[in-house]
């Protein structure tokens, strides 16, 4: 008898807990209605996908919540939208001692724990927007919160984080199998899917069981064609830092104000190009494994033989933007260069300065490689937004974005990519020639801008869920 009372006691305080959490859960979700969580288990201020969202997210009446890594500034847009908070999560840095395998345990372990702990701590949501990669823990975390807080998971799918670490350790490597399973298994565990091209889409469906819906990147509205006034104040600010940006020579007149690129009048203040100009070649990485920058480097060293054998070709500086781990190792065999009509400089640009370089540049250059085969890379989307036209080394599902011959140009190796320079910069800066033919095309597309695309895209789906 007295067990049988224990039992039932038992059995209603099980009951009495399930309807508490229930309700808690209602509550929470009956909160957080308008409200979302957006993870980047990186740097925020390299992550714009992330940061579009956010701010499509606060366009569209909710508040929003960034929980990554403050690395980098974010756009300015971000920053002053009193609807985003932008939360720091803490970064855990190399351990000095112990194997591998041990150093990453000890960071998943410290993330999980963290990670848990910050989103716990924030006001409920109804949504939480995940970025993979990286998914390892981020999206079991996530779920659990979900699970615990009401919030539904949307993970956005950029590439596979497996696939990533296969470059770094081969893809047979313990970690590599795990991460692999990790992400194929708790991928399934979420609400909603949004992925980066169509194959990507294919992929998830057929290989892991996972319906997505295609997001393509578009570029953000600040990413246009960069008035020449503009382009002189840039090149300007520049040249106070990078000598590839300064005047070749001290002008005859000291009162017009010169660039490498351009000169303002100092009575009109009319700012026109330079006669017998530099091209301006301008390429972004994040100087990781994926993208081979030994490619465009002999293909300026076969640039710079063409102009030394009296082709007729304009000088160039190759302007290469970003941060990342190979960015040193890249550093010094540039700096082992002996160019004498090319100029290499790897700046890292204020957010506010990137979108107007590419709006000033002639020619961009796209040397990445997906660790999977189904990402693009949103550097040329970018590029196309300021109507840039672009050489890009080819890979699976590149037809997706570059047109050949239409917007731009695909290569495989270094000799084609320094056939594509000569052809695309003879005679420049030929108002007839192919590069401004390009130019042309990507004006008359009338391409969507991210805000449009999330709108038609995004909300919905959203609203839905």
């Amino acid at each position: 008898m007295a067990v049988s009372c224990v039992a039932l006691l038992a059995v209603g305080a099980s009951l009495l807990l399930l309807l508490l959490l229930v309700s808690w859960k209602r509550w929470r979700q009956g909160r957080g209605k308008w409200h979302v969580i957006i993870v980047v288990l990186g740097d925020v201020g390299r992550s714009p996908r992330m940061q579009y969202h956010a701010l499509s997210f606060v366009k569209s009446g909710f508040s929003v919540t960034l929980l990554g890594f403050c690395n980098s500034r974010p756009y300015d847009e971000l920053l002053q939208n009193n609807r985003i908070q932008i939360v720091s999560l803490t970064e855990l840095q190399k351990l000095p001692v112990g194997p591998y395998i041990f150093q990453y345990g000890v960071k998943v372990v410290f993330q999980s724990v963290h990670l848990l702990w910050k989103l716990i701590c924030r006001e409920p949501a109804a949504y939480i927007f995940l970025q993979n990669p990286p998914g390892l823990p981020a999206i079991a975390v996530c779920w659990l919160v979900g699970c615990l807080c009401g919030s539904k998971l949307v993970i956005d799918w950029h590439n596979y984080g497996y696939s990533i670490m296969g470059l770094v350790h081969g893809p047979s490597h313990c970690l590599v199998v795990l991460a692999k399973w990790y992400e194929k298994l708790c991928g399934r565990l979420s609400h909603l899917n949004l992925c980066v091209t169509n194959s990507m889409r294919e992929d998830l469906a057929e290989n892991w069981g996972i319906k997505a819906v295609t997001v393509y990147d578009k570029p953000a509205s600040f990413f246009k064609e960069t008035p020449l006034d503009l382009q002189h104040q840039l090149f300007m600010k520049l040249g106070r830092t990078y000598s590839a940006f300064k005047a070749r020579s001290e002008p005859l007149d000291p009162a017009p104000e010169r660039s490498a690129f351009t000169e303002q009048d100092a009575q009109s203040g009319v700012v026109t190009h330079l006669r017998g100009r530099p091209a301006l070649l301008v390429s972004s990485t994040s100087w990781t494994e994926d993208e081979d920058f030994s490619i465009l480097l002999a293909a300026l060293e076969k640039f710079e033989q063409l102009i030394l054998d009296g082709e007729s070709l304009p000088s160039l500086v190759c302007v290469i933007t970003g941060k990342g781990p190979l960015k040193e190792y890249y550093s010094g065999l540039i700096s082992q260069k002996c160019f004498q009509h090319i100029q290499v400089c790897t700046p890292w640009l204020e957010a506010e300065d990137y979108p107007l370089l590419l709006g000033s540049a002639d020619l961009g250059v796209c040397l990445h490689k997906s660790s999977s085969g189904l990402d693009l890379p949103m550097k040329v989307v970018d590029m196309f937004g300021c109507c840039l036209p672009v050489c890009a080394v080819n890979f699976r599902c590149l037809h997706e974005l570059v047109k050949h011959e239409e917007n731009g140009l695909v290569f495989e190796d270094s000799e084609e990519l320094a056939a594509q320079l000569q052809m695309l910069f003879s005679k420049f800066p030929d108002p007839a020639g192919k590069l401004n033919q390009f130019r042309k095309n990507l004006r008359e597309s009338e391409q969507l801008h991210w805000d449009e695309s999330w709108k038609h895209m995004v909300l919905p789906l959203v609203m839905d869920t």
